[in-house]
């Protein structure tokens, strides 16, 4: 950043906080996002409300009570920040990534504060679980929303949960259901996903994967190796037979006209990779992923139809993809896509190799802009410190991408083994794909993986040229 660049950062800050004035009803409080907001932008070593307000010279109580009791609007707030994303940086590869993230505290007042997994500290600890869905366009990213994690025995306490401002309506819900609801604002805010992808902590849960089927988002999501799919469709019985209804049979009798499946039992996917003839006789194809301390990091994959149950009966055919790490074989990830047929593998193995982009937004939060050193005890001043964060570091990702554009700066990542860099994005010759086939039917993806061949996945994000 040169003398002329840091010239322009406060016009453009405020032209960009400017956008915001409409939620609030006074000017008091619009004032006072430019100093909370300041305050997180610059190098205090801490940027909780105290040194804030007095770097900013200003009462600390001014900005408790502007997080706390002011009277401004942090939903049209959250509105407008999903709204500048979607007007300002639409991208024909967007993607969408869900996760959380825990902040260690001390104490049980903190909101939504108990003793449970913190990836901070690595164990078991008393922290507070923050939900986000962020959104990642080429080489930009932000963090749309965020939502508390409001554990069950704090829900079950509703006199706790008053004490803490949290609504009478806010009640515990699974991770996966609070990441639908952020999905489900941002999308009303016009942001468009091409992709949504997450980790085996909600991708475990195939209730997650019918949602985001049912509003026609397309996903790559990791799985565990114990998640359950046929890899050939059963048969769908349209009616009860007569052996269904003897008077030697045990149990409830099914109603006539039930559908239900011929006896064909779900299996593990670690089992279909390792045992069914529709992975095992199939290639592994390589693919490079980045670079290492250790050298080329190269990732093998392979990809065949599966079939969720729900509600009883098959799904239409999603992707089954396995992928193993070549410098650790036992490091082995499990996804499940309902893209489309014809998707090339290299896609969908870029969008489930995406979810560095949540980690790099939680990281420059955190590590830039204090998103961990909220000190509160009440649930507005939560939510409202965690949207001014993403309000803040949206501007530096805009302010990030504008100027590597007027100077590109080299990404790092060398011209993969056996490939060549086109313009942003790693290839090699001869791409391939692959389509969905039903059982017995034969792999009809391009051959590229030829013995010792290795393609690249994109550096940024997978564009959405299919079917």
């Amino acid at each position: 950043m040169d003398a002329q660049q840091i010239r322009k950062l406060r016009p453009m800050l405020s032209t960009y906080l400017d956008e915001f004035d409409d939620c609030f009803g006074r000017s008091e409080p619009a004032a006072n996002l430019r100093v909370y907001v300041n305050g997180q932008l610059s190098d205090l070593p801490r940027k909780s409300i105290e040194p804030i307000a007095d770097h900013a010279g200003v009462p600390p109580r001014t900005l408790q009570q502007f997080l706390s009791l002011a009277a401004w609007d942090d939903r049209l707030m959250a509105d407008r920040l999903a709204q500048i994303v979607a007007r300002d940086h639409g991208h024909p590869g967007s993607i969408g990534i869900i996760d959380e993230t825990s902040d260690p505290k001390k104490g049980n007042k903190t909101p939504g504060v108990k003793r449970q997994w913190c990836g901070a500290t690595g164990k078991v600890d008393n922290c507070v679980v923050t939900v986000h869905l962020s959104y990642a366009a080429g080489d930009f990213h932000t963090l749309l929303s965020g939502e508390l994690f409001l554990p069950q025995e704090w829900s079950q306490d509703r006199e706790r949960c008053r004490a803490a401002g949290i609504p009478d309506e806010m009640v515990h819900r699974p991770k996966w259901q609070i990441s639908l609801e952020l999905w489900d604002r941002a999308v009303a805010n016009g942001v468009r996903m091409e992709w949504v992808t997450a980790d085996e902590g909600y991708g475990k849960v195939p209730a997650f994967h019918f949602a985001l089927d049912d509003r026609g988002q397309r996903y790559v999501v990791e799985v565990p190796c114990s998640f359950h799919g046929w890899l050939r469709r059963p048969q769908v019985l349209h009616k009860s037979t007569a052996a269904d209804h003897s008077p030697h049979k045990r149990g409830p009798k099914p109603r006539i006209g039930r559908l239900k499946v011929k006896n064909l039992p779900t299996i593990e996917v670690r089992n279909m990779v390792k045992y069914c003839d529709a992975f095992r006789k199939q290639p592994w194809e390589k693919f490079y992923v980045k670079d290492s301390t250790l050298g080329p990091v190269v990732w093998e994959a392979k990809a065949a139809p599966i079939y969720l149950k729900r509600d009883g009966l098959p799904t239409w055919p999603h992707w089954l993809i396995v992928a193993r790490n070549m410098l650790d074989p036992n490091e082995v990830k499990y996804f499940v896509s309902n893209a489309p047929a014809g998707t090339p593998l290299e896609a969908m193995l870029a969008v489930g190799f995406q979810r560095y982009h949540v980690e790099n937004c939680f990281a420059e939060e955190k590590g830039e802009l204090g998103m961990d050193h909220f000190e509160v005890r009440n649930y507005t001043s939560l939510k409202r410190h965690l949207l001014l964060t993403a309000v803040s570091h949206l501007f530096l990702s805009k302010v990030r991408q504008k100027w590597r554009g007027e100077k590109s700066a080299p990404d790092g990542l060398p011209t993969p083994p056996g490939g060549r860099v086109a313009g942003a994005v790693a290839v090699a010759d001869g791409p391939g794909s692959h389509e969905l086939l039903e059982a017995g039917g034969q792999d009809h993806h391009r051959d590229a993986a030829s013995q010792g061949e290795v393609r690249a996945l994109p550096r940024e994000s997978p564009q959405a040229a299919v079917a």
